[in-house]
């Protein structure tokens, strides 16, 4: 497990679901300094009437602004960048702005990191970024694209990055998970759903937290680092959560998939399967050998994508899991 002692950590998009849990995890460790970098002074506001802790910093900013990067990366040594416009809709019908923050912010904080001497960089990726077909999912998989090759780019220098893909973040805001408890509380009496044979990866905020950890701790440098974890069936979901609601088919929407994936059949070539991971390993010429052992290669035709796991959810499962 990597150990936080004496580190200065900044976290872009801090006041996010995945940005508070983390926190929260690492106060728990003599951390140094924790940095809360995010432009909504309001989030700010309120996260700092629950935080009280005076190793936290908070600072407003934008990963649009490079300059201010420069001013936050100032003597931090990890830094871990969820930050993004994730709302596939609002990317599809705002794409300048997603290509701004999603791509050109990635690229900030990798010029910012090396400039200023971070040691480590985690980028927060998603499934949609696996075989895109919406913007959401294009813009992240170039930021993935960045952050892998930034390590060349870095050269001599003492930073490396890596990132973490994992998939839909239960009860995460803006999730399916507090729209279909806020209609039950509404007293509707069906639940739209997009599809019903729509399926999902799953994870916990607090599984997903660790995970990101584990791999501060793993990472050498270019990696893209995959759990596993479990599918579910979107329909199964609504059971779970109002199981005298009807289901109500109203179509996929635009840029929206049946399936996610998060390995594709042309990564699976470059990838390494541990107990209860994957790597994605960079082709690059500065990757070595001796970076991945452990792992073992996947077969020809190798997928991961949420139809095809092995693992699922049962309703059962996911009652709890919404429960927590």
């Amino acid at each position: 497990m990597y150990r936080f002692e004496g580190k200065s950590v900044l976290v872009t998009g801090g006041t996010g679901s995945f940005g508070k849990k983390f926190i929260s995890k690492i106060l728990e460790q003599d951390v140094k300094k924790v940095i809360v970098f995010s432009r909504d002074e309001l989030k700010q506001y309120e996260m700092a009437q629950e935080y009280t802790d005076p190793r936290i910093r908070f600072f407003i900013g934008d990963v649009r602004d490079k300059d201010r990067l420069y001013r936050a990366f100032d003597g931090v040594d990890i830094v871990i960048h969820a930050a993004a416009l994730k709302h596939v809709g609002a990317c599809e019908y705002n794409p300048f702005e997603a290509v701004k923050t999603n791509i050109h912010g990635a690229q900030n904080i990798i010029e910012a990191a090396i400039d200023r001497g971070v040691e480590k960089v985690i980028a927060l990726s998603t499934d949609k970024a696996a075989s895109p077909i919406n913007l959401y999912g294009a813009t992240k998989l170039a930021s993935d694209k960045l952050f892998v090759a930034g390590n060349s780019y870095a050269g001599n220098k003492v930073t490396k990055f890596s990132v973490v893909r994992y998939g839909n973040v239960v009860g995460s805001r803006g999730s399916v998970v507090p729209f279909f408890k806020k209609l039950k509380e509404q007293g509707v009496t069906q639940l739209p759903i997009t599809d019903e044979r729509m399926t999902r990866f799953w994870i916990t905020l607090d599984q997903g937290v660790q995970f990101v950890i584990d791999n501060l701790y793993r990472m050498k440098g270019g990696e893209i680092f995959i759990p596993k974890i479990p599918s579910m069936k979107v329909v199964d979901l609504a059971e779970a959560i109002a199981p005298n609601c009807e289901i109500k088919i109203v179509g996929i929407r635009p840029g929206e998939k049946l399936h996610e994936a998060m390995i594709n059949e042309d990564d699976a070539r470059q990838t390494l399967e541990y107990d209860n991971y994957y790597v994605i390993q960079p082709e690059f010429p500065w990757w070595r050998e001796e970076f991945s052992t452990g792992g073992k290669t996947l077969p020809e035709g190798f997928t991961y994508i949420s139809d095809v796991n092995e693992h699922w959810l049962t309703v059962d499962e996911l009652r709890e899991l919404v429960k927590e």
